[in-house]
């Protein structure tokens, strides 16, 4: 990396500290902090999706599967835009009804509080799961620039992102995420040009069959397949945008309920697109011979960014990728945070003054950000020799808890019934112990062979199977005990 690279990365993450310090002006109350005061115009909280929820992960890895694959990946982000059209229909008015903090506070009108806090817990242990393999992601293109090891990478980029979201609250991370999500696009633009001249086109691509879309094949244990990801894309998104508190935070510091929607649909398109330049990029990289089997697929993009990118961009590509792992740390703090002190915190204490819970909710970002942290050292140590991506693993791993959330919001939006709140706190602990047995049956199996089956389930059936015990449990629980008037 020559030192112009090293420049622009210093730069890039002077700007981002600088964003955080100047946003921080005039915050008074954990509203500001954690909302962005609710005035976000709805082209950046769009823009601010995408970049959630893809992040670094995305750039990283998905041209690994496109280098090893084909495009079938493809069918899943269909089926996030229409999971995304069925949230803005019927979940997102409910959150614009009232002065709600959190996701969860919806839960609590319909259940009560102990369903509040036990829902507000499993997002807390899934977005802390997922978003840990996230920053081990982000970590391994600072591993290969610098020549450390991804563990010092992991705390380097840690330390840093902590300072502007202990500071700077949403507004800074949204704002972070606008920039760094149009660098490392424009990146992968560059890179799918660079490799599409260096194989001469994907003539290539195209005779080894790795520009195929869709795949018809009626199959569980095929991950990608257009019956699994139109039901289990749908589905996913569905939860992480409809009941995922990193996301909801984000459309609820929109100015309107209409700005809401426009920002969900929207970043549903951009996204089918995005994973579509990351594929291509991958599968030009291949085509250009520059993805050699021996290779690990989530270094193929890195490594070609390093390799063959013009001094100067390649380093400003690079702190877009590192930019967007900081990003999903950054979101997660500030999403983490404010779930514990609005869920958790000022249900149990009773606390309601504005800045008091402003100071308690920055303690709480630190504490979020070290266990972050230390989350992704043990992603990265789990990880090691293993060359499954990290987008499928982050992506497992919110599937284990989405079925939960996603089956108690229908529940919730049903007509009242049998069905009160100790009947979904038991079916979301009864989906949360199958779905981990699910997702380690395979390794599971050669000791308990009945767990063979399930653990050839392909992963995008998840979260439908997760809702389906949910939705299931409950309806059970609720025939098993006598009938009861109270909420909880």
């Amino acid at each position: 990396m020559a030192p112009a690279d090293l420049i622009v990365i210093a730069a890039y993450f002077a700007l981002t500290l600088g964003l955080g310090l100047w946003l921080s002006r005039g915050q008074r109350s954990s509203t500001d902090y954690f909302l962005g005061a609710r005035d976000l115009p709805a082209w950046s909280v769009m823009l601010s999706i995408v970049a959630t929820e893809t992040s670094a992960v995305t750039v990283i890895s998905t041209p690994g599967i496109g280098a090893r694959g084909d495009l079938t990946f493809l069918q899943l982000p269909i089926g996030y835009l229409i999971g995304r059209l069925a949230v803005a229909a019927w979940l997102l008015p409910g959150y614009f009804r009232g002065d709600q903090q959190t996701a969860y506070a919806r839960l609590e009108e319909r259940f009560g509080t102990p369903t509040r806090r036990a829902l507000s817990m499993i997002f807390l242990v899934t977005r802390f799961l997922g978003d840990g393999v996230r920053i081990f992601a982000g970590a391994i293109p600072l591993a290969l620039l610098t020549g450390w090891d991804v563990s010092a990478a992991i705390i380097a980029m840690g330390a840093i992102t902590l300072v502007y979201t202990y500071i700077g609250g949403l507004k800074a991370v949204i704002w972070a995420d606008v920039i760094q999500l149009c660098i490392y696009v424009a990146g992968g633009v560059v890179g799918l040009y660079l490799a599409w001249q260096m194989a001469g086109g994907l003539d290539a691509a195209a005779v080894a069959g790795k520009l195929r879309i869709f795949d018809f094949t009626p199959s569980l244990t095929i991950p990608y397949t257009f019956l699994g990801g139109i039901i289990g894309g749908a589905m996913l998104s569905a939860a992480s945008h409809g009941t995922d508190h990193l996301i909801v935070q984000r459309l609820l510091a929109t100015r309107s309920l209409r700005d809401a929607r426009r920002a969900l649909i929207g970043s549903g398109v951009l996204v089918i697109l995005q994973f579509a330049l990351f594929l291509l990029v991958g599968t030009a990289i291949w085509a250009a011979g520059h993805a050699p089997d021996s290779m690990p697929g989530d270094q193929v993009f890195s490594r070609f960014v390093i390799d063959y990118f013009p001094v100067g961009l390649s380093g400003l590509v690079i702190a877009g990728i590192l930019a967007a792992a900081m990003s999903t740390l950054s979101s997660s703090i500030n999403a983490l945070a404010s779930s514990f002190t609005n869920d958790l915190y000022a249900s149990w204490t009773g606390v309601t003054d504005q800045a008091r819970l402003l100071r308690v909710g920055r303690i709480v970002s630190l504490v979020w950000g070290v266990a972050l942290v230390g989350g992704a050292l043990g992603f990265q140590a789990l990880a090691a020799g293993s060359d499954t991506p990290v987008v499928v693993l982050a992506l497992s791993i919110a599937s284990v808890t989405y079925g939960a959330l996603l089956g108690a919001y229908l529940l919730a939006g049903s007509r009242p019934g049998r069905i009160i709140g100790r009947d979904v706190i038991r079916a979301a602990v009864v989906t949360l112990a199958v779905m981990l047995v699910t997702i380690f049956a395979r390794r599971l199996a050669p000791a308990l062979p009945v767990l063979e089956p399930l653990g050839a389930l392909a992963w995008p059936w998840y979260v439908p199977m997760g809702t389906s015990i949910t939705l299931v449990t409950a309806w059970l629980s609720s025939r098993l005990r006598p009938r009861e008037t109270s909420r909880g």
